[in-house]
């Protein structure tokens, strides 16, 4: 059943049935109809993407290439000049000394006090007193020879004096 001759026959035999005698030619025409109109739309289809392809390969060609008809501006200046003028003297702020009963101070004045050797106004402190005022800073009373001494802070930041407690 494979040779066309026996395709035909079949076929014959398959439509002689109580079918109108055109109706064979009207199936094998819309037939011919769609199996072409298949074809076109294959045809269309693989067009269709070919263009895209290529649209899409121009599109990243003309991305990539560097724009034309661009006029190159004048190489200007790279910086701006800024001109001052001086503030008019009631734009200045200036300090006055106060007058004396304006004062005001936050701390209380301390007064001053002078000794002097023959007055008998101060006495001298012995070695524990010494240390006592250097407390709590850790420190040394070291004696370099009779009637000589120094004293010596374990911390070199004290020797600069501290905040007396």
């Amino acid at each position: 059943m494979n040779d066309s001759a026996d395709n035909e026959r079949l076929l014959e035999d398959v439509l002689s049935e109580a079918v109108p005698a055109d109706f064979r030619e009207a199936l094998l025409g819309e037939t011919l109809r769609l199996a072409r109109r298949r074809r076109r739309f294959r045809q269309t289809r693989r067009a269709v993407s070919a263009v895209a392809v290529l649209a899409a390969l121009a599109a990243l060609v003309w991305q990539s290439l560097p724009p034309r008809g661009v006029v190159p501006q004048k190489a200007g200046k790279s910086y701006v000049v800024v001109r001052t003028q001086p503030l008019p003297v009631s734009a200045l702020v200036t300090t006055r000394p106060l007058a004396a009963g304006q004062l005001v101070a936050s701390v209380e004045t301390a007064g001053v006090v002078e000794t002097t050797a023959g007055s008998g106004n101060y006495r001298e402190i012995n070695d524990d007193e010494l240390l006592a005022l250097a407390s709590p800073r850790p420190a040394a009373l070291v004696r370099l020879g009779p009637g000589s001494e120094q004293l010596i802070f374990a911390e070199s930041a004290d020797e600069n004096g501290f905040p007396a407690d």
